[in-house]
């Protein structure tokens, strides 16, 4: 070690990042109690003193939020969610004169070395989507030091606040109404289940199923695109049983499982009824009108960056909940035939 200590043997000796200690000798908030304890302690035992210039430097400001997507760049033409979600984003930033950093990666990898390259300085915070099942990144982003906000909660001691909607509800009904109709062959096709929010909707349905003292329907996973939700519902129809309604986890995949239904003279709503997810802006304007439950993702991009906006300016952020999705009616279901 040199005579004078630098910040790497801060960092050496409490086991944290350069970044990490940065955040907590400029008392900027995403450090755990634990990491901020051991650096203080390692500050004191190197009596380690900053320089005013380090000081100035690691203290600068990015003026930008990061939001990382593990996907393809091309899904995002026909995405119904991400597209308004960015716009309440910037809805927020821009009069804060504040830009957003946008990473497509392919995968989990990757998207680890995202993060790490956003923590050196490219982004003040970042926005966490697509949570998943024991979701590694909010650990992670504690110990880069890169203060964030998730969408929806990981998990209960999870170190970011949260902007969380309930879409428990909007399934709920609209598997309600399926049932008040007639149906009992009722199928989903839902997202990838690593996504929190794709296995909250299969169990909701599995659930009011189940509550109504009917059998667990016909389910389908794809991947929230058009074309798989096409191959899902090409599935379903091809079965030994195939459903009178199915319900799906987006507009997308219903707009093209309504388009596979067509292809094949399945008339909508007579011989099959269909619900999505989202409202998206087309679902009112497709023949029938989908019916679907209601999310704002516009605002939940709103709420997400006032939230992180609020963190960074070092206020204490408590977890935000919005408004819960709510269940449309309009013409794509009717009674089975």
């Amino acid at each position: 070690m040199s005579a004078k200590p630098t910040i790497s043997d801060v960092a050496a000796r409490a086991g944290v990042s350069k970044t990490l200690v940065s955040f907590v000798l400029n008392d900027r908030p995403g450090v755990s109690a634990d990491a901020r304890s051991r650096i203080l302690q390692a500050v004191d035992d190197l009596e380690f003193r900053p320089s005013r210039a380090a000081r100035a430097l690691s203290s600068s400001k990015t003026s930008a939020l990061g939001l990382v997507l593990a996907r393809q760049p091309e899904m995002l033409r026909a995405d119904p969610f991400f597209p308004p979600f960015i716009a309440g984003v910037e809805k927020v930033i821009a009069p804060a004169d504040m830009a957003l950093m946008l990473r497509f990666v392919p995968d989990a990898v990757a998207e680890r070395a995202a993060y790490t390259e956003l923590s050196h300085g490219r982004a003040d915070g970042v926005i966490v989507t697509d949570i998943r099942s024991d979701d590694p990144r909010p650990e992670l982003l504690a110990r880069l030091g890169l203060p964030a906000v998730t969408l929806n909660r990981p998990a209960p001691d999870s170190p970011a606040p949260a902007v969380c909607l309930d879409d428990t509800q909007g399934v709920r009904e609209a598997v309600d109404h399926l049932i008040a109709l007639g149906h009992r062959r009722i199928a989903h096709v839902g997202g990838p289940t690593e996504y929190l929010h794709a296995d909250h909707r299969r169990r909701q349905w599995a659930e009011t199923m189940a509550a109504a003292g009917l059998p667990s329907g016909s389910y389908v996973e794809a991947d929230f695109t058009a074309a798989g939700g096409a191959r899902a519902t090409a599935q379903l129809l091809d079965g030994a049983d195939p459903p009178t309604a199915i319900l799906y986890a987006s507009d997308l995949m219903a707009m093209a499982g309504m388009a596979e239904a067509h292809r094949r003279g399945i008339r909508i709503p007579d011989d099959l009824s269909v619900v999505g997810f989202d409202d998206s802006e087309l679902s009112a304007h497709l023949h029938p009108p989908l019916t679907t439950v209601r999310t704002d993702a516009f605002g939940w991009g709103q709420a997400a960056a006032t939230a992180l906006l609020s963190y960074l300016a070092g206020q204490h952020v408590a977890d935000v909940e919005l408004s819960a999705a709510v269940f449309v009616l309009r013409e794509s279901t009717a009674p089975p035939p």
